[in-house]
């Protein structure tokens, strides 16, 4: 597994919280962070291709390119102050190695290339632009989501210590690997952690229930499990209030009740309705 956390760092008000969560991660994990942020690609000014006769219009454009590169120096010039404050930040909250990146492109690209191939991404659950829409999520959020083969952790507003961890849990690929790599890694070493079902158990799911507690106790987790009653979003929503959780640990992808709250109708109104971190796993 690569032993990098990607941080993706923009001027929104998740900025901080985004580097508190990798620096939680990264002393837990001993991974080094990068920090990341993208400008998005120029669009290119199309020439006239009647000669001569456009002349002016050719002008014009060229007036315009001038201030296009002139927005760009300016917007990589705040965008490297930006990460700067952002690595002193990740350090101070107890991270160990801390790099940046500044990239001009597209950001799902740059994230999911082969050189840039990590053990987990940060991203706030609202960009910049998305800011105080609180019945939205950041476009870009989704699109990580969708991209990322690793996990996904979503900052919530602010930071604040993870102590009880809620697993929602259907007994599918994506919960099951959700399991396997939390009882991999030390994450959430210190933490209790609640592997939650929706529903009846079929003997299968209790199979799956049962094999998954004892994965994650053979690695020295403190792991319980609970049924719930009801709708998965409502049922879970409920528990995470009345549990007090601080993370919610869910699989990405899927056709099942729980999975299809990721990415699908009601995937964004359970990250919008848990406001804590959540941890997708695909």
């Amino acid at each position: 597994m690569p032993d990098r956390i990607i941080a993706l760092i923009d001027d929104s008000i998740y900025a901080q919280s985004v580097c508190e969560h990798a620096a939680w991660a990264a002393q837990l994990c001993g991974w080094p962070v990068e920090l990341i942020h993208v400008l998005g690609r120029r669009e290119a000014l199309r020439k006239s291709g009647f000669g001569r006769r456009l002349a002016p219009r050719d002008a014009l454009l060229e007036q315009l390119d001038a201030l296009d590169s002139e927005r760009l120096r300016v917007a990589t010039g705040h965008a490297t102050v930006m990460l700067e404050d952002a690595r002193a930040q990740t350090a101070s909250y107890g991270a160990g190695e801390v790099s940046t990146r500044l990239v001009q492109g597209d950001l799902v690209e740059t994230v999911t290339a082969p050189e840039a191939r990590s053990a987990m991404i940060v991203i706030g659950k609202r960009g910049e632009a998305a800011d105080f829409a609180r019945g939205h999520l950041g476009s870009n959020l989704e699109r990580v989501a969708r991209a990322s083969a690793c996990p996904v952790l979503v900052a919530s507003r602010a930071f604040r210590p993870i102590r009880r961890v809620l697993l929602a849990f259907d007994g599918g690929v994506s919960s099951r690997r959700a399991a396997d790599q939390l009882a991999e890694i030390p994450l959430l070493s210190r933490c209790t952690i609640e592997l939650a079902t929706v529903g009846d158990r079929s003997a299968g799911l209790q199979a799956a229930v049962e094999e998954a507690i004892l994965r994650l106790r053979a690695a020295g987790l403190r792991a319980e499990e609970i049924a719930l009653d009801g709708e998965p979003e409502e049922a879970l929503l409920a528990r995470i209030e009345a549990a007090a959780h601080d993370l919610v640990v869910m699989g990405a992808y899927g056709h099942s009740r729980i999975r299809n709250l990721i990415i699908g109708s009601t995937t964004t109104q359970m990250l919008i309705g848990a406001r804590l971190p959540v941890l997708l796993f695909r």
